[in-house]
């Protein structure tokens, strides 16, 4: 007998053409679906089998989900489990995993495009820029229905004055705002705001930071939406450029210009008598 099991796969920013291949071609091949038709496009799972049974998680508890699952492990059935975006952000997988366990059902996870990804492509920035940022914090507003760890807050990650990626927060914008700038953030800090990335609807703006909250309240934009926060996301001409293809960084793959190679030297010498690593 075919042992069943279930895979969570990971739909994408909304658009069907941005899911693994191998994502799609689970989908297809699934008995079983169950995705949030509040979150996910119906376009991810369009190719499904004809006699697929879908599941709408949408309005449903996790014990809900547990007759489908019985039956998966009972009947050696497929199960994709399709999240919006990547499954291991926001995606509650950790105790769906519980419960496969519990019921004795394998499963494995496959990664998407997260939403975070997604706005920063289409608003053709690079999160991590050399000398300017090289971090990306991925986090939300505290404060709502969910609680957050003590230590994790908004204000203390700005203070790391790098790249930002705040989910789940848009409802209380003027509150992201204050403590941004609270943590540090100068005013005219660039902002990129996504909505529905990628879905027919979506929105794509740039603010300053002191104008975030004005703009998404302008916009109405209160869920759906992921704010990039940081200096490396200013449409400014790039200063400083990677070592990687600076014809004086040698590496094992391409010997180093001489005469460039001391350039870049003498320019780490004085990025660290700044205080910059180069």
């Amino acid at each position: 007998m075919t042992t069943g099991r279930l895979v969570f796969i990971g739909a994408g920013p909304g658009a069907a053409d941005l899911i693994t291949v191998r994502g799609a071609r689970l989908i297809a091949q699934a008995d079983i679906i169950i995705w949030a038709a509040s979150l996910v496009h119906p376009d991810v799972i369009a190719e499904r089998r004809a006699d697929a049974e879908v599941i709408d998680s949408a309005s449903a508890s996790l014990e809900d989900l547990i007759p489908h699952l019985v039956r998966a492990r009972d009947e050696g059935l497929l199960v994709a489990r399709v999240h919006t975006g990547d499954p291991a952000l926001y995606g509650a997988t950790a105790e769906q995993r519980d419960l496969c366990r519990q019921l004795g059902l394998p499963y494995e996870s496959l990664p998407g495009v997260s939403a975070f990804s997604a706005a920063a492509a289409r608003a053709e920035v690079e999160i991590t820029r050399p000398e300017v940022a090289q971090s990306l914090i991925i986090t939300r507003l505290e404060g709502g229905r969910t609680p957050m760890p003590a230590a994790e807050t908004v204000r203390s990650f700005a203070a790391h004055g790098t790249t930002m990626a705040l989910y789940l927060s848009a409802a209380r914008n003027k509150q992201l705002q204050d403590e941004l700038l609270a943590g540090g953030y100068p005013p005219q800090t660039p902002c990129i705001i996504g909505y529905q990335v990628s879905w027919p609807d979506e929105l794509m703006l740039r603010c300053t930071l002191s104008e975030l909250s004005a703009t998404m309240r302008h916009h109405k934009l209160w869920k759906h939406t992921v704010v990039l926060v940081g200096p490396a996301l200013s449409e400014a001409p790039v200063t400083h450029r990677s070592h990687l293809y600076h014809p004086g960084f040698r590496h094992e793959y391409r010997r180093a210009d001489m005469q460039a190679q001391s350039e870049l030297r003498t320019h780490g010498a004085v990025a660290n008598q700044n205080g910059v690593t180069p």
